[in-house]
């Protein structure tokens, strides 16, 4: 997806509404590897997806910052996916105010009602109160998928595509990779 602005919206929503004028009932495979962007481009690619009626099935791989974990998190429920490497950050939205003084207290205005907005739509899909968003957001929050899943911003951490047979359970990794490295006991020196 790379980073969000008009352009890059204007292709996923484009994408969006045909894929749901072929089947409206197939799933919707959406991977992001986004550093974030544009609030109100992410905000148009989200109201897509919350508009069209096919399930929407979200894949981080590599990146989801700012409004690429957003999109992550619409993702419909059980359907949001990482891969067991990638990079999960949340935070409060940021601006460049320019101008005269009564430009800049507008557009401050603008960016708190967004802060807002954005809070409300994390805390609709992470399943989180306002008050745990907003202290969440208040600077950069890094996690990793596994925390990201704590979080409620995924659903499964994958390690791999099921093979012949294999139950999805399997596919989940159930604790981050340093971890799993650092409990193989070390080998013993002669």
């Amino acid at each position: 997806m790379g980073p969000i602005d008009d352009s890059v919206a204007s292709l996923v929503i484009a994408q969006l509404l045909f894929l749901q004028s072929e089947s409206n009932k197939k799933p919707i495979h959406m991977y992001i590897n986004s550093p974030g962007g544009m609030v109100t481009s992410g905000l148009a690619i989200y109201d897509t997806m919350q508009y069209i009626l096919n399930p929407i099935c979200t894949w981080c791989v590599g990146q989801a910052a700012s409004m690429g974990s957003l999109l992550l998190a619409a993702g419909t429920p059980g359907m949001r996916h990482s891969l067991p490497n990638s990079r999960i950050m949340i935070h409060q939205p940021s601006g460049g105010a320019r101008g005269q003084a009564t430009d800049i207290a507008i557009q401050a205005e603008e960016i708190m009602k967004l802060k807002k907005q954005l809070y409300s739509i994390y805390a609709k899909h992470t399943k989180q109160s306002l008050q745990v968003i907003e202290s969440a957001m208040e600077r950069d929050r890094y996690m990793s998928p596994m925390e990201a899943q704590e979080f409620g911003i995924l659903d499964k951490v994958l390690v791999h595509p099921p093979q012949d047979g294999e139950d999805e359970p399997e596919l989940v990794q159930k604790e981050p990779v340093a971890a799993a490295t650092a409990a193989e006991p070390a080998p013993a020196s002669t």
